[in-house]
């Protein structure tokens, strides 16, 4: 071993050597002029987004829910995912679902509603592109033009959404002027940065944070509630997620083979899928399931390193997110070598009945009021019996659907149904009056999903049973006359099923 070097400017030289070792670029002022010269600055063409049709009427409901105060909305940061390589951007949901920007759009920018005395003026805050004489376009890996592609000017991007434009530099004077004289509700945890420039603001005026912070919750509680109906825009969306999904699951069907071959099928069923959404939409809405034989009882097995054997049942749950950032979430679970065992036709179809149930009972809104937590209850009824008649339950299916009971819930915890959007569980944030006590109403969306998952080492089951996991999960929009399934496209019967990996 050689003797260390004991003064600290040596060590502290060779460290900025070793952090800016990437750093090859010339810096004389020859280059600096050079680079700077003979670049085609057109303004870009820009035309306004499709949502942009619809994005008035959402901002609309959110001022006159907060007359006479400023709101902040951020997208977010970018995230680093490893030393200088960021993950891909993707903005919050509220920032997305009211400006309408799509795909990797826009971090670091930020919608401000400013109270005025007709509602309020709305601006967007971005970074716009830079000019080719900055040291951000040819330096900047981040946000300069030389690395990651054309950015929009102000214009553009007032074209694309319909919304005034203006530059972030000034967005942190923006949002905290006269606080104390006025009232701002912020999205938390968009941006961090954001969070800490309005929370150190508040302090300086000895705001009082915690009725801050209760008008940031009320914030986001109105802004998860405004999507639980979902207007002509978003349905689009959506189903073009789901024709996307279809792609996919048609590419999980062909793949099967290969994954039967491979030490890591799993993953040869993942990424199957994961080449459709990616190729045909924005990528997928959240991690994808890949789970053969016992994984599929884990309920997020997102791992997909195992095998695929023949005989096994293998569960996929994903969803694709088309470019306008709304996402599908369907769950197929397919018999490896083209046809059910008894044992595991047996528990599909008692999932399948579940599933059936669930769907008559959210069609019934058509004729009278029907609440969104009926659509699991009746799915419950049908597991319980089920779990009856295979005898599994300790008591009758009656006592176990009773409050005091719930001893089916063993082999299901999850609940049957969520919304559906922008987030996988979009609104998530909506108060239970509103979600789970909520009346089915025309433009919800939502899963339906049940399942049963008989884990390989539950002593308290049939040998024969265990190791088989089952859940069929679809895409459902409520509409006047009932229920319509969006994913109505993908085999869903048993028989279909057989005949979808048989390729028949």
């Amino acid at each position: 071993m050689t003797e260390q070097n004991s003064d600290s400017s040596d060590t502290t030289q060779a460290l900025s050597d070793r952090v800016n070792n990437r750093s090859h670029r010339p810096n004389s002022q020859a280059f600096r002029d050079f680079v700077a010269s003979g670049w085609d600055r057109t303004p870009l063409d820009a035309e306004a987004l499709t949502a942009a049709g619809f994005t008035p009427a959402r901002r609309a409901q959110v001022s006159a829910a907060f007359p006479g105060e400023r709101l902040v909305i951020p997208a977010g940061g970018l995230k680093v995912r490893s030393n200088d390589t960021d993950y891909r951007f993707r903005a919050h949901s509220a920032f997305i679902h009211l400006t309408g920007l799509e795909a990797d759009s826009e971090p670091d920018a930020v919608l401000v509603f400013e109270p005025e005395d007709d509602g309020h003026d709305v601006t967007l805050y971005f970074r716009p592109r830079a000019g080719s004489d900055t040291e951000e376009f040819f330096s900047d890996s981040r946000y300069g033009e030389y690395w990651v592609g054309p950015r929009a000017d102000l214009e553009a991007m007032s074209t694309m959404t319909g919304i005034a434009a203006a530059n972030s530099a000034v967005v942190d004077d923006v949002i905290t002027k006269d606080l104390g004289a006025i009232s701002v509700r912020l999205v938390r945890q968009a941006d961090t940065r954001i969070d800490g420039v309005v929370d150190l603001a508040r302090t300086q005026v000895q705001a009082d944070l915690e009725t801050s912070e209760a008008g940031d919750a009320e914030l986001a509680q109105m802004l998860s509630e405004l999507r639980l109906i979902k207007d002509d825009h978003e349905i689009a969306a959506l189903r073009e997620a789901v024709a996307i999904t279809r792609a996919g699951f048609d590419n999980v069907v062909a793949s099967l083979p290969t994954a039967l071959g491979h030490r890591r099928g799993e993953r040869i069923i993942e990424t199957a899928f994961e080449t459709a959404a990616r190729s045909d939409g924005n990528g997928v809405g959240y991690d994808t399931i890949a789970a053969s034989g016992n994984n599929a009882c884990t309920l997020h097995w997102i791992r997909n390193d195992g095998q695929v054997r023949d005989g096994d049942l293998v569960l996929v749950d994903a969803g694709a997110e088309a470019d306008s950032l709304y996402t599908a979430d369907i769950t197929r679970t397919l018999p490896v070598s083209g046809t059910f065992t008894e044992v595991q036709a047996k528990i599909y179809d008692a999932v399948l009945a579940a599933s059936d149930a669930a769907f008559a009972v959210a069609a019934d809104h058509a004729n009278r009021p029907v609440r969104f937590r009926e659509v699991h209850e009746a799915a419950m009824e049908v597991i319980a019996e089920r779990l009856e008649q295979f005898g599994v339950l300790p008591v009758s299916a009656a006592e176990s659907l009773s409050p005091e009971g719930q001893h089916h819930r063993r082999w299901m915890v999850h609940g049957t149904s969520h919304h559906l959007g922008l987030d996988v569980h979009d609104c998530a944030q909506a108060r239970a009056e509103m979600y789970l006590d909520a009346t089915l109403e025309p433009g919800m969306v939502f899963t339906i999903e049940p399942g049963l998952y008989f884990k390989a080492d539950d002593l308290l089951l049939p040998e024969e049973f265990r190791g088989i996991g089952v859940r069929i999960e679809d895409d459902v929009l409520v509409t006047d006359a009932g229920v319509e399934n969006l994913s109505a496209d993908f085999p869903r019967t048993r028989a279909e099923v057989e005949a979808w990996v048989q390729g028949r």
